[in-house]
């Protein structure tokens, strides 16, 4: 149910927010990856499921 041959559903991309700010998320296809922009956090995303702990996010460089 995912886009393409990997990645995360669309359905479900557009339910699920930063658990940090509660502002949306993009998928980063090369990084599968969860981002927002708000809090600069990319959220990773293990065996197609999203993990949305900010403990388990990794911060974003300036660049990104």
């Amino acid at each position: 149910m995912a886009d393409g041959n990997s990645g995360v559903d669309s359905k479900l991309l557009e339910i699920l927010v930063c658990p940090l700010t509660k502002g949306p998320l993009e998928y980063d296809a090369d990084a599968n990856e969860l981002i927002s922009t708000r809090a600069n956090l990319a959220y990773p995303i293990r065996d197609g499921i999203p993990i949305m702990l900010v403990e388990e996010a990794r911060p974003l460089d300036g660049d990104a």
